[in-house]
């Protein structure tokens, strides 16, 4: 299972990361928090975009429950989250195709992209609390950058909209930027090798199972954000937070603790 962390777990790591285990009480459960092996900080945050830097997951499985219910086969938006959050296109017509037999359009992917466009520019929010978390990573000087199962349009424009684009300009990488996305791992690889910097000394922020397995697959820690997926869906990762806030506290007292 996932490793839920409280005050006292986040008080006992104090350097990034170093093999023990620390067990802890933890809203009348027992619950154990694992790191890895290293004594020095991570040398790199590569956070996902859709979910974790801008509130677009509930947006986007909006609009493609909608649109396949229309286009292909009825679609709920739970079924679309539990379903095809987190994953490439090219997953989604798969699964499509085996759940109903049926082909996605040609031209779906680009209807979907003008009217997610759209919404977005209505609607579209930095995730609350995050900018909180770019400040400390800034402050602390721990570089970060962004690798996502989007198209590099998708990614562009929603930063653009949720005002994050230049704080992350130049450090991000999309799915097609690489041969396979999410759950394979190759942009998360693709981004630590260009930003210089070990797979195994990243730390990865996702909230997809898909992201989880990915991240996994590329020898990277990564802490998974359990707003939308059900944390017994992130059982893979190495812990879980319900908050933006619950994450910048848990980065400060483990970063700070490495750095003095």
């Amino acid at each position: 299972m996932p490793y839920k962390v409280d005050a006292f777990a986040r008080r006992c790591i104090t350097s990034w990361p170093k093999v023990h285990l620390v067990s802890t009480v933890i809203r009348h459960r027992v619950s154990r928090v694992s790191v890895s092996e290293s004594s020095l900080k991570p040398d790199l945050v590569i956070f996902d975009n859709s979910g974790v830097l801008v509130d677009s997951e509930s947006l986007g499985n909006e609009l493609l429950a909608a649109m396949l219910t229309l286009r292909v086969t009825p679609t709920s938006f739970s079924y679309a989250v539990e379903n095809y959050l987190g994953k490439s296109f090219e997953h989604v017509k798969e699964i499509v195709r085996q759940r109903s037999g049926k082909s996605v359009p040609d031209g779906f992917l680009e209807e979907f992209h003008a009217r997610l466009f759209s919404v977005f520019e209505q609607r579209l929010k930095a995730v609350p609390h995050v900018e909180g978390v770019l400040d400390e990573l800034d402050a602390l000087r721990v570089p970060y950058c962004v690798a996502s199962n989007d198209t590099r349009d998708r990614v562009a424009a929603s930063l653009r909209i949720a005002g994050l684009h230049r704080r992350v300009a130049g450090r991000v990488f999309t799915a097609d930027m690489v041969r396979r996305g999410k759950p394979s791992p190759d942009v998360f690889l693709l981004a630590a090798r260009q930003s210089g910097v070990p797979p195994e000394r990243c730390l990865v922020i996702e909230d997809s199972p898909s992201g989880v397995t990915a991240a996994r697959a590329a020898g990277m820690t990564v802490y998974a954000f359990s707003e939308l997926t059900p944390q017994s869906r992130l059982q893979h990762a190495h812990l879980t937070f319900d908050s933006m806030a619950e994450l910048r506290s848990l980065l400060t007292s483990a970063l700070s603790g490495a750095t003095r």
